[in-house]
């Protein structure tokens, strides 16, 4: 029988990998968007664009308990990925108080509707590195405290208590994977990874000269997206739901990152990059590193792509994209 699977955030980095991964082992995939996606489809939806047309979506928020009361009303589903969020961690210090009604509302109302109408469906939530901030420890395992550093940090702890509560309270399949910081060519460009690769692109094109950047110490252990779904999965094919981290091991700063990228390009990357002050954070993380132990002991998962792979990815994609807007300009 044929597995359904909903995903919120199904048109972001790694909704869009979920959506390739699952639909690969044959499931019937459905997703939630926002209403306004479905008038700027091209924009919206371009990176599902090659599997749009096997895909069902439903226009929701999930700020409206009621509209995702509707659709669970309406379709049964046998796993539920919820990885839809304000995510971006500059933004959350600018907008808290949506940061914090959109993640961990969002969520609540989500389990909320999957207790009331489908329990037997299992849920997974998107937790985050950020949850551990000001690090208690090197490195950061499922037993690590949180100490957030963030709104947005502060609202994935909340959704990853939220989901643990159900878990425990009423007996429902309820996992969260805490996920370091995981890339790809369909990373946001707010994200500084992205920034550094698209400006790299631009750079090498002529179109433009410098990259400023904020804290170049900072050390995060980065993964490829692709790698990272395929956990999600797994944690939900168990017989019995937990939590995760999901991470390489390895950590690098946003100095080596701009190395690798500038000489991917041929380029010199002290050059071109300027630290500027504005792209500090009000409370910064230093350093995050994953201990992903127990996820390769019970899942069997193991991350694919190395770290010079994923830059390397990400450069030729961008060069790509920008060499093929210049034709056509």
């Amino acid at each position: 029988m044929t597995r359904r699977a909903l995903i919120t955030g199904i048109t972001g980095q790694d909704g869009s990998y979920l959506a390739e991964h699952l639909l690969g082992l044959g499931y019937e995939v459905h997703g939630i968007v926002r209403r306004v996606a479905l008038e700027d489809p091209a924009r919206r939806f371009n990176r599902l664009a090659h599997v749009l047309e096997r895909l069902t979506i439903h226009p929701a928020s999930l700020e409206s308990y009621a509209s995702l009361f509707s659709i669970f009303s309406r379709h049964e589903f046998d796993e539920c990925y919820h990885l839809a969020a304000q995510s971006f961690v500059a933004e959350s210090f600018a907008d808290g108080f949506s940061t914090l009604n959109t993640n961990i509302n969002g969520t609540h109302y989500m389990l909320a509707a999957l207790r009331e109408l489908q329990p037997g469906c299992r849920f997974y939530f998107a937790g985050s590195s950020e949850m551990f901030g000001k690090v208690a420890e090197v490195p950061q395992n499922e037993e690590t405290r949180f100490h957030p550093r963030s709104p947005y940090g502060i609202s994935k702890v909340a959704g990853f208590d939220l989901t643990r509560n159900y878990r425990e309270a009423y007996g429902m399949f309820c996992a969260s994977g805490i996920l370091f910081n995981h890339e790809s060519p369909r990373r946001g460009f707010e994200f500084v990874t992205r920034k550094i690769t698209s400006t790299v692109a631009r750079i090498k094109a002529g179109l433009a000269d410098e990259l400023r950047l904020g804290n170049l110490d900072a050390r995060r252990d980065w993964g490829h997206a692709a790698d990272y779904v395929r956990a999600m999965r797994l944690m939900l094919v168990r017989d019995e739901s937990d939590d995760y981290v999901v991470a390489t091991g390895g950590t690098h700063t946003v100095r080596e990152f701009c190395e690798r990228a500038f000489a991917r390009a041929g380029l010199d990357w002290e050059r071109h990059v300027r630290v500027d002050e504005r792209f500090y954070r009000p409370a910064e993380v230093d350093l995050l590193v994953g201990d992903s132990s127990k996820a390769r002991r019970e899942l069997g998962w193991e991350p694919r792509y190395n770290f010079e792979q994923l830059v390397d990815e990400m450069v030729d994609a961008d060069l790509r994209a920008v060499m093929g807007d210049k034709k056509e300009a």
